[in-house]
């Protein structure tokens, strides 16, 4: 698999933020880094670090895998409903 530098990498930063009843500058303040910082991962703008992605699995307690990924997300409710 050839990965170029520069791939969007896709996340669920904002679902499980919400889901979690956070705000940017809640979580920002749990994992170390500033609020804006969060809004540019949520919008696209921005790819995580190594360290920050990490950082987020172990606060969301999830796998890196269920946050980050190279290609889109399913919407959770189509995954939800393959599951049934």
């Amino acid at each position: 698999m050839k990965m170029i530098m520069g791939t969007k990498v896709h996340n669920r930063i904002a679902v499980l933020r919400t889901e979690r009843g956070l705000s940017r500058k809640e979580l920002a303040e749990a994992v170390g880094v500033n609020f804006q910082t969060i809004g540019y991962l949520e919008r696209g703008n921005y790819n995580a670090s190594l360290e920050l992605a990490l950082t987020l699995s172990e606060f969301f307690g999830l796998p890196v895998e269920m946050i980050f990924s190279l290609k889109p997300f399913k919407p959770l409710s189509e995954e939800l409903s393959a599951k049934r």
